[in-house]
């Protein structure tokens, strides 16, 4: 009998890795920076750029910012940095967790189909647990198996905020060579926003995509009356009545302040994240990633 990733894998394989091979990997691949590379083209600077890339001759001659672009001339070297944490077991049409599941194994798949090597970062406070870099089918069922381990060894046992910076912290120690960098986590950390720095620092030496994973009802919650509330980071249980005015007022105003809270940070970071709902289909949201990228990058 096959396992749950075995599984896993293969219904992604055939509904959503055949469909997007080659176009996520050809879009990184033909803009990766690092040292070892070979010089490409020439484009117009944009605010999200390293300024460390432009060239400062161009820009003189035309009076414009130019920055150069670079083809990687070895294989790509990909991480997978996954929280864990007790918010990514909240959601509905299969949790937050289980879409962070699938976007991974797709990733995982998609990167080592051409030889290159993929490893990952699971964290949640009270289990951090790093898997090599490595290519090939079988590594990507390690790492299914390895997602699925990590989450039933965190069990449902409430506890401190997630420690987002301390998870880009252990990434940054992980990925020492110039790697493409996937952070998948809804980025919720307690009420501070206190990891703009880590992913800044991470974001110096790596390509990083920010996924936030997000559900409906975090930022929209409709009228189900009187409810009993369980906060998943710290397990504090408070009854509210969901069709008050006042409380649905209160809520919109601290969603709206974490969400401008988190945008700022990673417009700081020079980081643009993805946003990805529980109800979205994974296939159509790689499919997003990728024509944003082209759109960059053109």
């Amino acid at each position: 009998m096959t396992s749950a990733p075995d599984r896993l894998l293969r219904r992604l394989e055939w509904q959503v890795i055949r469909r997007l091979d080659g176009q996520l990997l050809g879009s990184y691949r033909t803009v990766f920076r690092g040292s070892g590379i070979d010089f490409a083209d020439l484009r117009e600077y944009t605010h999200e750029d390293d300024v460390r890339h432009i060239d400062w001759n161009v820009t003189a001659r035309l009076d414009e910012p130019y920055v150069r672009q670079y083809t990687e001339d070895r294989e790509l070297t990909a991480w997978l940095v996954l929280d864990l944490s007790a918010s990514m077991r909240f959601g509905t049409s299969g949790g937050k967790d289980g879409l962070l599941t699938e976007l991974a194994v797709c990733l995982a798949r998609l990167f080592t189909q051409g030889g290159n090597r993929i490893g990952a970062v699971l964290y949640d406070n009270g289990l951090q647990r790093v898997v090599p870099p490595r290519t090939g089918r079988n590594h990507v069922l390690r790492l299914a198996h390895e997602i699925s381990r990590a989450a039933s060894a965190v069990g449902d046992k409430p506890g401190a905020a997630t420690d987002v910076d301390g998870m880009l912290r252990l990434a940054a120690s992980q990925a020492r060579r110039r790697s493409l960098v996937f952070v998948i986590s809804d980025f919720i950390s307690g009420d501070a926003v206190n990891w703009e720095s880590s992913l800044t620092r991470l974001t110096h030496r790596h390509e990083v995509v920010a996924i936030r994973v997000v559900d409906p009802m975090e930022l929209d919650l409709p009228d189900l009356g009187l409810v009993l509330v369980e906060d998943a980071e710290t397990g504090e249980q408070v009854l509210v009545d969901t069709s008050d005015p006042l409380f649905q007022q209160r809520l919109r105003e601290q969603v709206d302040g974490r969400e401008a809270a988190v945008a700022a940070a990673m417009r700081r970071a020079r980081v643009t994240p993805h946003l990805v709902t529980t109800d979205q289909d994974p296939l159509l949201a790689l499919v997003d990633m990728v024509r944003w990228s082209k759109r960059r990058r053109s």
